[in-house]
């Protein structure tokens, strides 16, 4: 690949329709509450009291909202939001409106009650990938030095563990777009593998159309004919679970046809004759019997990628969600490093985060395996810096816990968990194999949830507590990019509405540690810069007005001048491209993160998905997203221009299989696993193929996707096989 400079491309200018007019003294700068595009928006105030949405010319989105941003202000006056909290008051008996103290004193109770009969594990925490860097943070603090639990993970392992793990080994850190958006518009080459943005995160399709515009190619890899497929130069559509089969066969096809680059893997890299060996077994002809790709798009897709002067390679979750997810993601990454991709001025790898602050939320400690700034939990190390930090002994940390599946079906089982506070999670919803995730939620003896409405999971709870919304206090955001946000506080909550903060800090205190955990945001963030410091994901120079004077902050940044990062001679700062006042936007320019600089090919061979169709299940079922909802759709299913657009669920089935089961568009359909059954109205496409099936996961009760979804765990990251389960289809009468 070139290294030479190369002319930016001009991203066109939305339409005068569409960033509305100026921004008003009083509008509040923000960002939407959803994806990690992390849209800005303004807000602001209208004579009759109410908030509303504008949106505003910032970097990511440049104007531009969907559907999901431009309503979001509607959940802060829904009537469906809570207000004040609810205890059940005995087993079997209804929530019941309670006084803060009511509340509060039965979860410090309980929570002392279980641990002194079972001991510190005995209550568990889960938390989310939507929470902000400054909740996240206290809440892996709070568990671990309040409750003193190991105990502790979130939903984030279900949507981007599979690629950051991939991207630790070969690049020695995790961050997801090593590069900004912007980058984007001038790649000539762009391979999308098991991503649909314009469909998941529409603002983010102005990139692909820009770069088409100048020329560009654009490589889909998905098994649907999704709306982000539609707009490709090349579709391949492997069968569900193929995806590293189909990557092991690119670079076969690379290394056959001898379009490597060979200078750059010799002084970038190692591994790769390791690799060479691996992927000798995966000649184009057998992919194409494993994927269905046909060989003349193998060639081509290589092709594309090798002779633009810039290509750039994304994995998503229709990549990741796999049991073999780690892999199949490694499988791209060592593709990109044959071509010279990562690290090179205008090309790359990257990943693309789902959830709203899907980067930061897995930096700074609610994972089971992390302590802040992205450090491992069993490295004494950093337990030790740790520890200075919060003013407590190393040894007193708790070490890894289970994994976010592991830990909710242990829950309420004699070795488990018995109590659990959740935040910022559905995982009666978003969970595989719900069903059973669902007993295990019931069989808890204390049940916490915060929350703004009662979502499903909340239903369940002995205790909920209402927390306030994403315009109702400040806070930081990581974004897809890495880019460090502010979320500004535009009003005040509902009376009896409090932060989650203010949860933490209050329980806190009446578990007997009275200080050390502020609910005033800037106050935690401070204490997470320093925290932070020194390691991997490094937010010790990002402060909130740094953040406000440049549009956010990239990290790693450790100073708080923007003084030049140092280079190859110090390692702690090798990985890095110079630092600006921005952060550091751009990484691997002069060396990976790894302690001699190089990434690393990591050999991995294709196994098929954990459970393939079969007689009885002779159907492949994959999930994911639409444009009107959001995750669990705790959020979105309450918003009423939302439901509009999509008020149920629904199943793809392709018209000839339909025809076979005697169903019709609009029919009632049941879809069956092992584990469960799905009711959903059935919707004839040919964006599927006739053996494949297409759920959305954001609807619980009869609609619940997740029912039906199987809970094969990847070895390295134990992600879900959220996207491929054997199923069979069936007409209700």
């Amino acid at each position: 690949m070139s290294e030479t400079a190369h002319p930016r491309t001009t991203l066109p200018v939305p339409s005068p329709a569409t960033p509305g007019p100026p921004a008003e003294p009083a509008d509040v700068a923000t960002h939407c509450p959803y994806c990690s595009l992390q849209c800005g928006m303004w807000l602001r105030r209208e004579p009759a009291g109410h908030l509303t949405v504008h949106p505003r010319d910032f970097p990511t989105n440049r104007g531009r909202l969907c559907q999901k941003g431009w309503t979001a202000a509607d959940l802060l006056t829904s009537p469906r939001r809570l207000t004040t909290p609810l205890v059940r008051r005995h087993k079997g008996g209804s929530l019941e409106p309670a006084t803060w103290d009511e509340a509060m004193e039965r979860i410090a109770q309980g929570v002392t009650a279980l641990q002194d009969r079972a001991g510190r594990d005995a209550v568990a925490v889960f938390g989310g990938g939507g929470l902000t860097n400054e909740k996240a943070y206290l809440l892996g603090k709070f568990a671990r030095v309040v409750l003193g639990t190991s105990q502790i993970d979130y939903n984030g392992r279900f949507c981007m563990s599979s690629a950051a793990a991939a991207g630790l080994r070969a690049f020695g850190i995790d961050r997801g777009m090593p590069f900004p958006l912007a980058d984007i518009a001038d790649a000539r080459a762009l391979m999308l593998v098991g991503a649909n943005p314009a469909e998941t995160m529409p603002p983010f399709a102005q990139y692909l159309d820009a770069q088409r515009a100048a020329g560009g190619s654009l490589i889909v890899v998905d098994p649907r004919s999704t709306p982000t497929a539609q707009r490709a130069t090349l579709h391949l559509r492997p069968a569900p679970g193929t995806d590293l089969a189909l990557a092991n066969a690119l670079l076969h096809i690379a290394v056959a046809e001898g379009i490597v680059d060979r200078p750059y893997i010799a002084k970038r890299t190692h591994g790769f004759d390791e690799v060479c060996r691996s992927v000798a077994e995966y000649w184009p002809e057998r992919a194409e019997r494993l994927t269905g790709v046909p060989v003349a798009d193998q060639y081509r897709a290589v092709r594309i990628l090798a002779d633009a002067p810039r290509s750039m390679v994304f994995t998503a979750r229709g990549a990741e969600q796999h049991s073999n997810g780690t892999d199949t993601v490694s499988g791209f990454i060592n593709l990109a490093l044959a071509l010279g991709l990562p690290g090179t001025p205008g090309s790359g790898y990257a990943c693309l985060t789902g959830q709203g602050n899907g980067q930061g939320g897995r930096e700074h400690g609610q994972k089971a395996d992390q302590l802040p700034g992205y450090r491992r939990i069993d490295d004494p190390a950093a337990r030790e810096h740790i520890a200075r930090i919060w003013e407590v002994p190393a040894e007193s940390l708790p070490g890894p816990g289970r994994s976010a599946y592991e830990l909710l079906t242990a829950l309420g089982t004699p070795a488990g968990p018995q109590g659990l506070l959740l935040l910022g999670s559905n995982p009666v919803v978003s969970a595989p194999n719900a069903r059973l995730v669902e007993r295990h939620l019931r069989a808890l003896d204390l049940l916490v949830v915060c929350d703004l409405v009662l979502s499903e999971t909340a239903e369940l709870a002995d205790v909920v507590l209402p927390t306030a919304q994403w315009a109702e206090e400040d806070g930081t955001m990581t974004n897809l990019e890495g880019r460090v946000l502010r979320r500004r506080k535009a009003q005040d909550p509902p009376p009896g509405v409090r932060t989650d903060l203010q949860v933490l800090a209050e329980l806190s205190r009446r578990l007997g540690v009275p200080s050390g955990f502020s609910d005033v945001p800037q106050e935690v963030f401070a204490e997470l810069r320093r925290a932070s410091s020194g390691g991997p994901a490094d937010y010790s120079g990002i402060t909130y007005d740094r953040i406000d004077d440049r549009d956010g902050v990239f990290w790693p940044c450790p100073d708080t001048a923007g003084a030049p990062a140092p280079r190859r001679s110090d390692p702690a700062g090798a990985a890095h491209d110079t630092r600006t006042r921005d952060g550091t936007p751009r990484m691997f320019l002069d060396a990976f993160a790894h302690p001699d600089g190089r990434a690393r090919f990591v050999p991995v061979r294709h196994t098929p998905p954990a459970e393939e169709p079969d007689e009885d299940y002779p159907l492949h079922l994959t999930t994911g997203r639409i444009t009107a909802h959001y995750q669990s759709g705790a959020q979105t299913r309450r918003i009423t221009d939302l439901m509009a657009r999509a008020a149920e669920p629904f199943v793809e089935i392709h018209p000839d299989l339909a025809a076979r089961h005697g169903i019709g568009a609009g029919d009632r359909v049941r879809v069956v696993s092992r584990r469960g059954s799905a009711e959903a109205q059935a919707r004839l496409t040919a964006s599927v193929t006739p053996d494949t099936l297409f759920m959305p996961f954001h609807w619980g009760g009869a609609g619940r996707a997740n029912s039906v979804v199987g809970d094969a765990l990847d070895p390295v990251s134990r992600m879900p096989e959220f996207k491929v389960s054997a199923v069979r289809l069936e007409r209700m009468t």
